[in-house]
């Protein structure tokens, strides 16, 4: 049951200094700007390519569609307490702003690790791939992502709401992420840490291990390949999948493994940058770089809108 009595939280920000809120405004706007239009483009892509009908596109545009929600949680409302004259969140606002950032980090984990087998059925399994990975595999994976991802934010989110906010109401992030309300709750936060520790755990390093062992026999299989051409060409398929991994699970274990009273505000918000606005707008670009399935399609989009001016 909600026992807070405060109406609405004060968002601090990435920083206090006055003189580096229009830059910090204009840097994240610009980042804002580039992850939407980048992972529009791969939704774009992807829906208009008949050719990109196949599991590993879907699952890449369940991707992009996730990294939109993810940075349209916060950004929106970082920019305004940025150079706004409010620097509040309500309170339901700030709950609903934690459901959708954790629904999101949770669905971008489990898209990881559904990609990754997908990989490895093509690699390890390329003559039954188009059996295996069929609509109704696909359509399996993507309701696993969502019941997984929805059960994991409405126990975050019910934890938060059974706390006590009856004193400070500063929140010390640019956004309600939930080490920084567990530090403002009054009374004791140990059971909410123990069940979002064993959480995260079980999602975090789970989906981390299974991607890893996915990998591993993807590696194991590549390396079994005789000619040079063959390796080179199983490696690209992957290469930017990893790079993808490798790049989001270090801050995400980094910031919720580990007790309250370890974090270090400071430090901890440029960490979150990272997973929740720098990733969603790197993907496009890692996914894009050596795809020229992807690269086609863009150029589809493109043309489409040039013919419609014409």
């Amino acid at each position: 049951m909600n026992r807070s009595s405060l109406s609405e939280f004060v968002i601090l920000g990435l920083s206090d200094r006055p003189e580096m809120q229009p830059l910090l405004f204009a840097v994240f706007l610009c980042v804002y700007l580039v992850a939407v239009l980048g992972n529009g483009l791969i939704v774009a892509a992807i829906s208009l390519s008949a050719a990109l009908h196949t599991s590993m596109y879907v699952l890449l545009l369940t991707l992009a569609l996730v990294d939109v929600v993810c940075t349209s949680s916060i950004v929106p409302k970082m920019l305004e307490t940025t150079l706004g004259p409010r620097k509040t969140i309500s309170y339901g606002g700030c709950m609903a702003q934690l459901f959708f950032v954790t629904w999101s980090l949770g669905a971008e984990m489990v898209l990881f690790t559904a990609m990754a087998f997908d990989r490895y059925v093509a690699i390890c399994f390329p003559l039954r791939y188009a059996a295996v990975m069929n609509r109704r595999m696909c359509s399996a994976l993507l309701a696993t992502v969502l019941l997984i991802t929805v059960a994991n934010a409405w126990v975050h989110m019910g934890l938060v709401l059974r706390l006590s906010f009856c004193g400070p109401d500063a929140i010390d992030h640019f956004f309600c992420e939930i080490p920084a309300l567990l530090a403002l709750s009054f009374g004791p936060v140990r059971a909410n840490e123990v069940v979002v520790f064993v959480a995260d755990v079980a999602l975090v390093k789970g989906d981390f291990l299974l991607t890893c062992l996915s990998y591993g026999f993807i590696v194991a299989s590549i390396l079994s390949i005789r000619s040079a051409k063959g390796k080179r060409k199983a490696f690209s398929t992957c290469s930017s999948h990893l790079c993808g991994v490798s790049f989001y699970y270090s801050p995400v274990i980094y910031t919720y493994i580990r007790p309250a009273s370890s974090y270090s505000f400071d430090r901890d918000k440029v960490m979150a940058t990272l997973y929740t606005l720098v990733m969603p707008t790197l993907n496009p670009i890692v996914y894009s770089l050596r795809n020229r399935e992807i690269q086609a399609g863009i150029r589809k989009v493109f043309s489409s809108l040039k013919l419609r001016r014409q």
